[in-house]
């Protein structure tokens, strides 16, 4: 896929791209290790949603602040802050992106599964070459065949069911407004259960021609995967330059020139 040729003129010193879905295509160093910063939450996120569905623990058990649950952890709807800290608002009340949030999460399921969250992840990631290290929502490192396997169950889910997916994907306390990082505040700013949904929000780190059903996720060390349904492809992309202004101009048309050469 030419299009994928954009990445060469991007000021990483390594880069690796990757379409997956209704076209395949690769580009760049497929086997060198990336850290994947907040891409690690889709990953973690389908560990988490494997526990609930092995009864580990339930979306809608109390968990995180009084009056917060699970959902509200995964969903960045439970009013933790970004780092450690005490509750910055109400439960269901606004989108307050939190890595916290998400590591009380998998402190959950670490305490419930009787091992350490890593070991519980590597268990759900089996035969995937991933790993992670420290934050759940921020300690994984691996290469693109690694994050092309996220890909694949966020397309084809083969680790959680269907219908576990299908709610993933789907707005959880819709309506809420919130920052996201790096683009402003967003109103609504969408999120499924570790998710972050696309749908109207502009500026946005996909393109203008990604469909409102386009979810995903960007990480601060240059890296993101989308999964578009209408286009049936996913991008993912790992680098070694932190995310800033270079990422915010580029990402979008390298996200624009993939789905026109699929017209």
């Amino acid at each position: 896929m030419d299009a994928l040729r954009q990445v060469d003129g991007w000021p990483c010193q390594n880069v690796a791209v990757a379409v997956t879905g209704a076209v395949e295509a690769t580009h760049g160093d497929a086997e060198r290790r990336f850290p994947w910063a907040s891409v690690s939450k889709l990953a973690t996120s389908v560990a988490m949603l494997v526990a609930a569905e092995e009864g580990i623990v339930d979306l809608d058990e109390p968990a995180g602040p009084p009056e917060s649950t699970f959902r509200h952890l995964l969903a960045h709807a439970s009013g933790l802050p970004f780092e450690h800290g005490a509750p910055i608002a109400p439960p269901g009340t606004r989108r307050i992106y939190s890595n916290y949030g998400i590591e009380v999460a998998a402190a959950l399921v670490e305490q419930r599964a009787e091992m350490p969250f890593a070991e519980y992840f590597a268990s759900v990631w089996e035969g995937a070459g991933a790993v992670l290290e420290g934050s759940a929502g921020s300690g994984v490192e691996g290469t693109l065949g690694d994050l092309i396997a996220v890909a694949h169950e966020l397309q084809q889910p083969q680790r959680i069911a269907q219908e576990t997916l299908d709610e993933a994907r789907t707005v959880q306390f819709p309506g809420l407004a919130g920052v996201l990082p790096g683009f402003g505040r967003q109103e609504p700013n969408d999120w499924g259960l570790g998710l972050e949904l696309r749908d109207a929000k502009s500026p946005h780190w996909t393109g203008e021609r990604n469909s409102p059903r386009t979810f995903g996720h960007f990480g601060r060390s240059g890296t993101f995967l989308w999964v578009d349904p209408d286009a049936g492809i996913a991008l993912a992309c790992l680098t070694d330059l932190a995310f800033g202004d270079w990422a915010s101009d580029a990402w979008p048309r390298l996200s624009d020139a993939v789905l026109s050469e699929l017209d």
